[in-house]
């Protein structure tokens, strides 16, 4: 028995209009489908250039969602890409993200990107380039729970043992790993784009894996740079001050 999630909308089923988004990499992009049986229809995808998602991500959903004769009170889900990813770009699209289920109270469900990753090449760990040497990296096993964390070089050779097979998509991570894990089988994939969330995260909300909205947040697995660098600006304080003392 299908179940209404909200008035006026579109039942969690068949038929269901569902809106993904993905601002987190290099370039971002915006995808709309619709639940066809067991299928996902993919009506139509949007590619956003890096570094301008605040300006076109709203402007490019309104367009893809007219160019398919329907509007925001027609979706019946949409699917975040939570990261992890760049700062900005991921900050950018949950709030827009936001603005959109809260207008038209529509439900959501997050997924991580180097989830979508590891979906698209069909393996279980994933890397992504995290910039500054180091990795965003899921690992998954039989019988374990998978783990997404931040890792470098030295990170990397401490592990017990490296997956056998893992899914990349960018030239640093790849290099990264060949350097550390030389006996891991990396898979090739094309980046991760906004279908491919769709196509994973649908079932989830069909299922009903629903996010709090006041709870949604960025799955950024390191510290910001204003953070970052401000806790050593203010370590170096402290340090002369104690030294002037």
């Amino acid at each position: 028995m299908e179940t209404e999630t909200r008035a006026g909308a579109g039942t969690l089923g068949f038929g269901m209009l569902v809106l993904g988004i993905d601002t987190c990499g290099p370039t971002g992009s915006v995808a709309l489908g619709r639940l066809a049986g067991r299928d996902l229809e993919i009506l139509g995808q949007t590619e956003l250039e890096g570094r301008s998602y605040s300006a076109t991500l709203v402007a490019a959903v309104g367009e893809l969602l007219r160019g398919a004769g329907v509007g925001l009170k027609d979706l019946g889900g949409i699917v975040a890409v939570n990261g992890p990813g760049s700062f900005t770009g991921v900050r950018v699209g949950l709030s827009a993200v936001k603005g959109l289920a809260e207008g038209g109270q529509i439900p959501v469900v997050a997924v991580s990107r180097l989830e979508v990753l590891s979906r698209k090449a069909g393996v279980p760990s994933a890397a992504l380039d995290a910039h500054r040497g180091e990795v965003f990296l899921r690992l998954e096993t039989v019988g374990m729970k998978a783990r997404e964390l931040l890792a470098g070089a030295r990170e990397l050779a401490a592990m017990d043992a490296a997956p056998l097979r893992i899914a990349v998509c960018d030239e640093a991570s790849a290099g990264l790993l060949r350097a550390q894990w030389p006996g891991a089988q990396l898979v090739r994939s094309a980046e991760p784009v906004a279908v491919d969330a769709l196509r994973m995260g649908e079932a989830r909300l069909v299922a009903g894996a629903l996010v709090d909205l006041a709870l949604l947040d960025g799955h950024y697995l390191r510290r910001p740079d204003a953070e970052i660098f401000g806790a050593e600006t203010h370590g170096e304080a402290a340090g002369s001050g104690q030294r002037r003392a």
